[in-house]
């Protein structure tokens, strides 16, 4: 009896009957020989058929099409000769599950046709290498906070008000009132570690309404979320960020490393730590020296300044990755923590990589009082949200944690032109399907 095999098993079953199941990859259909090749989520492999010794066999595969699902039955034979593997398989059967038409899109298609057709798109091998990895990561982010007794939580994503930017809500009819898609589960988190876990963690959709054009922007994305307990200083929780990245990094080099080389011709190299913190203000002198003036009026990082940045760290540091540290309150939330010692300064950060901001985090307020006038200086009413302050007062412990994105981590890590690429279905201002 054929057994039924994946591709990247074959070779240990030379010499046998075996059955097979894929797509048709690529199809020469000569006069006298028949050369298929079928791939797998595992690979390809060469199907071989002699038109004089199976004639129905050959009627069948010159009707097959591009894409078309196929089940082959038939002896694995090594041949060193096949650059696939150095094997092949002598076709005995074939069934055909599904006949596909001409895709509308190829490997020269623009992006945005790609995307209409994305479920075509994703059948390429860089896509589902860049999908495997992301699945890796995001295990890897699972495990690591596991290990550390932190509690997955799942939050609510209808909320009754902004947890972030009124800016950037997305409105939706909720029964006879107003509801609001989630920025990002911050409140919750938060809540959590005043119920006495020692930390928390999500994967999940967070939904920001920001109309961006850019490579680095989308209106829907996965972020990986921690808040912990306990913790002295933003300091702790960045300490974590690096360990929980460097296990990730890993990860990935372990397991995918040579497909990734082989594949898009670059190295995965998990980062040394600790990653370098330079404080906000220093990052703007550095900045300035390098000769470029910062347009926004807040002194805010724009995307060239990070790049810059980040040149300066690979230059002077020999390091992908660097912490900006204690931004200015006028920069950051209500609900990051300030500095005793200069309450214009939070204990917060963003972490940067290649150039890209992939984090922003920080020790929370935990304490009401400092909270509710905090909110009060943002300009926001308390009583919107009193809720959230309930959370702080009976009993919470100094807190912080950080929302990771998870599509800019893997365009990063892949070296991928925009989270398009690395978004199973992107959702942006003007992309709502499929």
């Amino acid at each position: 009896m054929a057994r039924d095999l994946r591709i990247a098993d074959l070779r240990d079953h030379a010499g046998e009957q075996v059955t097979l199941s894929g797509w048709v990859d690529v199809l020469r259909d000569q006069k006298q020989v028949q050369f298929l090749v079928v791939r797998d989520e595992t690979g390809r492999v060469q199907v071989v058929n002699e038109r004089a010794e199976r004639p129905d066999i050959a009627e069948i595969l010159s009707g097959l099409s591009v894409d078309s699902v196929v089940k082959v039955t038939g002896l694995v034979v090594i041949e060193p000769r096949v650059k696939l593997g150095g094997l092949e398989v002598r076709c005995e059967r074939v069934e055909v599950l599904s006949l596909a038409e001409e895709a509308p899109i190829n490997a020269a298609s623009s992006l945005e046709k790609r995307m209409d057709w994305r479920f075509i798109d994703l059948r390429s091998a860089r896509n589902q290498l860049t999908f495997r990895v992301e699945a890796e990561i995001s295990d890897a982010f699972r495990q690591f906070c596991r290990s550390k007794d932190f509690v997955e939580i799942n939050s609510p994503k209808l909320m009754a008000s902004a947890s972030e930017s009124t800016a950037e809500l997305f409105e939706v009819r909720y029964f006879d009132r107003k509801a609001y898609l989630a920025q990002s589960p911050q409140f919750y988190k938060q809540m959590g570690i005043a119920s006495g876990f020692p930390g928390v963690f999500e994967t999940g959709p967070v939904f920001r309404a920001n109309p961006s054009f850019t490579s680095r922007h989308d209106t829907e994305f996965t972020s990986l979320d921690v808040e912990m307990g306990f913790v002295d200083s933003h300091e702790d929780v960045m300490s974590f960020e690096e360990r929980l990245l460097a296990y990730a990094l890993e990860r990935v080099a372990d397991r995918y490393g040579a497909e990734i080389e082989a594949e898009l011709g670059g190295a995965v190299v998990p980062p040394r730590l600790p990653f370098p913190r330079i404080p906000h203000h220093e990052a703007l002198r550095i900045v300035e020296a390098s000769g470029y003036h910062i347009p926004r009026s807040d002194g805010d990082l724009d995307p060239e300044a990070e790049r810059r940045l980040a040149a300066h760290v690979a230059e002077h540091l020999d390091h992908e990755f660097v912490f900006v540290t204690d931004y200015p309150a006028s920069l950051r939330p209500f609900y990051h923590m300030r500095h005793s010692s200069d309450p214009g300064l939070t204990k917060s950060f963003d972490l940067i990589w290649k150039g890209l901001e992939i984090t922003t985090g920080a020790q929370r307020e935990h304490r009401p009082d400092e909270l509710v006038a905090q909110i009060r200086e943002k300009g926001f009413d308390p009583s919107a949200i009193q809720f959230y302050v309930n959370f702080f007062r009976f009993g919470c412990p100094p807190h912080g944690g950080f929302g990771l994105g998870l599509t800019r981590l893997v365009m990063v890590l892949l070296g991928a032109p925009s989270v398009r690429e690395v978004t199973y279905l992107y959702r942006g201002p003007n992309r709502l399907t499929p």
